[in-house]
């Protein structure tokens, strides 16, 4: 009976780890089907080829290629900002940084990551957008430029944390025994530790660049949105159009089952590929990481040829050509590149102390100007905001197309997404994590077909997500445009973070205390139950609250499946639309004139809400991580 009783439990775990696997197939298949239509009249070659994207012109068009380069422009633009900012910064806190100057700013960087897209779009918007266009005379400053520096934002927490984690993966022997030849700690940072880690950086800067390109609501608000490819291709000023804008700016005006429907999923099958390639890359290096890590001495071939660094440092030294080119005119560029080619040539007369004096100095202007940023965005957004928070604001239902009144049902209807979507993922993500920590130790190929569905998933551009609810929630299922559906959708885009962050709890938890359990008699199921999953509980408590974090700023998914601008009462069911705080700020920004006072207060309001969340997660995980002992 116990037996049958261990089985009957595993196979409801394995039911749910196999939910991540059919979500992707659920979604990709549902956006083929839509698209076929457009394929089947234009073809995929003319599609990717054709430069013109109008399909409400009296002949329609339907080329992509135009918002192809849009995407890889601003792409480029914002990995040359963030990938220099985002190693140096890394090398800082990995090798430079004090405990408690790293105890600080670590969380803070992070926080970088809590900040929801649209409240960076709102910031570039107002912010930004206007200060390039004073400070290059132009009639307006969205453009390839406000995108590529609010994308290099966004991208930098990423790059930072998972460059930091290669670099403390390199083994200590290889510091101490450059030390002990008497090279000085810059020499080892930059000869052995970064080397070291290179296959680690190339992952962190694949996944910043993913990031990037499935950004939509950010790209929407400062990009200018003009399907146009650039021209000179070097007019960093020029309007572009990304594929999420896309998606996001016309998805909600197409009549469904047109042509113009149907080719808007062809755009999501070209993002979708694109993602998956850059994501799916990034998994190859961090599994061949580990299993070089893990067995050491194998003999394994590494990922990156040994001859690779001059590859490695050529690139870095044209991302480092196309910054200069994105901040400086034409000619000011070319000075100060011709400057740091003399700088170059001289290096070698230089002696190592001072090499490593202002190699330092350069890193701590790193760190420096990544919290410079956090502070900029966060201080703006509260001293603006905090006059509109009254009582009125907080608790009453907005007016006048949101120009007065306040945003009480935008605050509870993101209460009622984020705590659906917290219900429907949490026992299907805490399952799945039970099944591949607890009964697949070793792998099988089910068990990396199931991995690589949940790598995938969490690789895919929440705009997607958005798409597959409206195709499938909305049309197929006849949801309409819900709370239901809005839940759902969330539920779905943040599965994977409490898969992996639940997995990685249950994995913390030392194989011995399981071999105890076992050898008392206990069954399978008791142990996990009664020994595994107590201790494992904050891990999962800190997963859970970065997803309601997540799922609280997100403004993609919830576009076309549940979200209204405006409504007086709260909905009385699921099957109701509702309003929430990313888009009611999305279209006070950008639709809404005269509305300065409570947008600037609704981003406050949001911000608080996701931060405070965040804020909680980190203060968990670093109260479990000083307790935790075994």
């Amino acid at each position: 009976m116990r037996r049958q009783k261990d089985i009957l439990i595993r196979s409801l775990w394995f039911a749910t780890a196999s939910f991540a696997v059919l979500s992707v197939f659920f979604i990709i298949f549902f956006l083929v089907r839509d698209s076929i239509p457009l394929f089947q009249t234009v073809g995929v070659l003319d599609l990717i080829t054709e430069s013109t994207w109008n399909p409400t012109g009296a002949t329609p068009s339907y080329g992509v290629f135009s918002l192809i380069v849009g995407t890889l422009l601003v792409t480029l633009g914002a990995m040359a900002i963030a990938v220099p900012l985002g190693l140096a910064s890394a090398v800082y806190l990995s090798e430079l940084a004090p405990p408690k100057v790293k105890a600080a700013a670590k969380p803070a960087i992070e926080l970088l990551a809590g900040i929801p897209s649209v409240v960076y779009g709102f910031f570039g918007l107002i912010i930004l957008t206007d200060w390039l266009r004073v400070t290059f005379d132009v009639p307006s400053g969205e453009s390839w430029l406000a995108g590529s520096i609010l994308l290099g934002i966004m991208a930098l927490p990423t790059i930072i944390s998972v460059s930091e984690d290669a670099l403390n993966m390199v083994p200590r022997m290889f510091k101490e025994g450059s030390l002990a030849l008497g090279a000085t700690h810059w020499q080892t940072i930059s000869r052995v530790l970064v080397p070291s880690a290179i296959s680690g950086i190339t992952a962190a800067v694949i996944l910043g660049m993913g990031r990037a390109i499935g950004e939509t609501m950010a790209v929407i608000m400062v990009c200018g949105n003009a399907a146009v490819i650039p021209d000179p291709i070097t007019n960093v000023l020029s309007p572009v159009r990304t594929l999420t804008g896309t998606l996001g700016i016309e998805m909600g005006e197409v009549a469904v089952g047109s042509m113009h429907y149907s080719a808007l999923f062809a755009v999501a099958v070209v993002l979708l590929a694109i993602t998956l390639i850059v994501n799916l890359a990034a998994v190859a290096i961090l599994k061949h990481i580990r299993s070089t890590h893990g067995a050491e001495g194998s003999g394994r071939t590494p990922l990156l040829p040994a001859n690779s660094g001059m590859a490695v440092r050529a690139g870095l030294a044209l991302m480092a050509a196309v910054l200069v080119f994105v901040l400086f005119p034409p000619i000011t560029a070319l000075a100060v590149l011709a400057s740091l080619a003399v700088l170059l040539v001289a290096k070698d007369r230089v002696s190592p102390k001072v090499s490593q004096k202002i190699a330092f100095s350069l890193l701590w202007g790193a760190i420096a100007a990544v919290l410079c940023v956090l502070g900029i965005i966060l201080l703006y957004i509260i001293v603006n905001g905090l006059p509109a928070l009254t009582w009125e604001f907080l608790t009453q239902p907005p007016r006048d197309l949101g120009r007065a009144g306040g945003i009480f049902p935008a605050i509870v209807g993101t209460l009622y997404l984020v705590g659906g979507a917290i219900a429907f993922a949490l026992p299907i993500g805490i399952g799945a994590a039970i099944y591949l920590s607890e009964y697949t130790r070793g792998g099988n190929r089910i068990t990396d077909i199931i991995r690589t569905g949940i790598d995938l998933l969490n690789g895919m551009p929440s705009i997607v997500f958005g798409l597959f609810g409206f195709a499938f929630l909305v049309i197929f299922l006849n949801f309409g445009v819900s709370l239901l559906a809005g839940m759902i959708t969330l539920g779905l885009m943040i599965l994977p973070t409490i898969i992996r962050t639940t997995e990685e709890a249950l994995k913390s938890v030392p194989v011995s205390v399981r071999e105890g359990s076992l050898a008392l008699g206990a069954t399978k199921w008791q142990t996990i139950s009664r020994v595994v999953l107590p201790p494992a509980v904050p891990g999962i408590l800190t997963g859970t609250i970065l997803s309601i974090g997540r799922a609280a700023g997100e403004t993609a998914p919830i576009l076309f499946t549940a979200a209204v601008f405006s409504k007086r009462f709260l909905p009385t069911s699921v099957s109701e639309p509702v309003m929430a705080l990313p888009y009611h700020l999305f279209v006070l920004a950008t639709n809404v004139p005269g509305a300065t006072k409570n947008q600037y207060g609704t981003a406050l309001v949001l911000l608080i809400l996701v931060v405070a969340i965040y804020a909680v997660a980190i203060g968990i995980r670093s109260r479990y991580q000083k307790n935790i002992r075994w």
